[in-house]
């Protein structure tokens, strides 16, 4: 056997082995995208026309928009990454998956974690707190969920033959342990039965969403799309030394960010985080740069693959980090707070940045893992245009609308409710945006549930071809004649 055979049959079994759990992550992620999605789209038709549901308690603006966000983070982002993250885990360490059961059980875990969290928030019990909404079962449910992972994740890095590590390696460990630290010293504080009072409360909040959308969600995309674009490009990760500058420097500078100018809280932190978000510039010029020299020459067509995805992503990442730091530049925070402008940011992140490289991730790992194409591969294409020119139909009348309604806010003149509804026209074109990403995600849905339902169909079929044939062989089994009882 050739090392050609043997390296293809070890992929083939590192894929077998992470079938079971990407189908349980990714199926899971694909439906919340969809639900968040639609609960989003519900939200903004109220100030469209107010009274729709007017007689729905939980399609309010105030439960299902904060019912959407948690579900494109915790119900989308995070398992999707985690997935992909034990996938090239696998594939780097050039060994199957470690404890295979036990992301299976995370992954059922972490989903029922979403739904209890979720229907707690449509019932009105929300802690109140942006971005950590859910109630203390739910909380506990993912974070045990996450662990499960993490622990097959280093369990499988664990048993790689080759000692080397790669960028990825990097931002996938600091993803793992900065999820873990941040969520978990967030919980312990404001869902503890003695929190602090009065404005700590909304500090480590800050701190917290700073952490979730800026940093980790960072962490997690660019390690996925520094495996990606090398191999997909057909040439090496440019850069490394950049690629570890960017890395040290986000983690150091990016977990400062996070506090607004016009906070009630001692000068001094918010000073911080303005002077944070400035230094956190230079790890997205280096990571801008690595990109750039990788992805530069490479002779790989986009017509709507992956590759286009995570181009895309990566793009998205440097305009929406640069405009996320923008908030907290003191000269235009006075326009921007309170606006439209810091929603239409964050879900630039979530769905421009996290959203494409993931999705782009997801239709590269899953022909590998089942072993076939895609069943609708024109659908994937089709999911590229919808999720990019919906991103930025969606993103961009926010901002437009956002900097219109801060001047109107700004300006004693303008009546508060005049003010107020500068953005409307903005916002109307973004509901069209809005459901264009809920097309595509409603295509990455449909690939992923056929597919599983093919594979558990094989398995059916499978199984049953093996009770027959064992049927089969009992019946044609005739007893030998000293097989027979002797007649007394």
């Amino acid at each position: 056997m050739n090392p050609t055979e043997n390296k293809t049959i070890c992929s083939s079994e590192i894929d077998a082995s992470c079938r079971v759990p990407l189908l349980a992550l990714f199926g899971g992620a694909a439906l919340w995208l969809v639900l968040g999605l639609a609960l989003g789209l519900a939200a903004v038709m109220t100030f469209h026309k107010p009274d729709m549901f007017a007689d729905c308690a939980f399609l309010t603006f105030g439960r299902a928009q904060t019912a959407a966000n948690d579900l494109l983070l915790y119900g989308f982002a995070i398992p999707a990454a985690l997935g992909v993250m034990l996938w090239i885990f696998a594939r780097l360490s050039q060994a199957p998956l470690a404890l295979p059961i036990v992301p299976v059980v995370a992954a059922n875990l972490w989903h029922l974690g979403v739904f209890i969290g979720t229907a707690t928030i449509l019932s009105g019990g929300s802690t109140g707190h942006p971005w950590l909404e859910y109630p203390r079962a739910a909380a506990v449910l993912l974070f045990a969920a996450f662990m499960l992972i993490a622990v097959c994740a280093v369990a499988t890095m664990g048993s790689r033959t080759n000692g080397e590590l790669y960028p990825s390696h990097w931002f996938f460990f600091a993803a793992l342990l900065w999820f873990a630290w941040s969520y978990g010293s967030a919980n312990i504080f404001l869902q503890s039965h003695q929190q602090p009072r009065g404005v700590v409360q909304a500090v480590i909040d800050w701190w917290l969403t700073n952490n979730l959308l800026f940093v980790w969600l960072a962490l997690a995309g660019i390690g996925i799309a520094f495996y990606f674009l090398p191999k997909i490009a057909g040439k090496p990760l440019a850069s490394r030394g950049y690629a570890l500058f960017g890395l040290l420097t986000l983690v150091f500078f990016g977990s400062w960010v996070g506090i607004p100018q016009s906070a009630p809280v001692p000068a001094w932190l918010p000073t911080v985080s303005a002077y944070a978000g400035l230094l956190s510039l230079v790890s997205i010029v280096a990571i801008a740069i690595v990109t750039k020299k990788t992805v530069c020459g490479a002779c790989v067509k986009c017509s709507g693959g992956p590759f286009c995805f995570i181009k895309f992503g990566m793009l998205s990442f440097v305009v929406s980090s640069l405009l996320y730091i923008s908030e907290f530049c003191p000269r235009y925070s006075r326009v921007l707070e309170f606006t439209w402008f810091n929603f239409g940011v964050t879900q630039w992140q979530l769905l421009g940045f996290a959203g494409m490289i993931l999705c782009g991730a997801i239709y590269e790992i899953l022909p590998r893992v089942m072993g076939k194409e895609l069943p609708f591969a024109k659908l994937a294409k089709v999911n590229f245009f919808l999720f990019a020119g919906g991103t930025l139909l969606f993103v961009i009348p926010l901002l437009i609308g956002g900097v219109e309604q801060g001047k109107a806010l700004n300006n004693s003149a303008i009546p508060f409710a005049d003010a107020s509804g500068v953005a409307l026209k903005f916002l109307r074109i973004s509901t069209t945006g809005q459901l264009l990403v809920l097309l595509g995600a409603l295509c990455l849905l449909l690939n992923i549930l056929v597919m599983t339902l093919q594979w558990k169909l094989g398995l059916v079929k499978t199984v049953v071809g093996v009770v027959k044939d064992s049927l089969a062989e009992g019946s044609a089994y005739q007893p030998l004649p000293c097989d027979k009882e002797a007649k007394p």
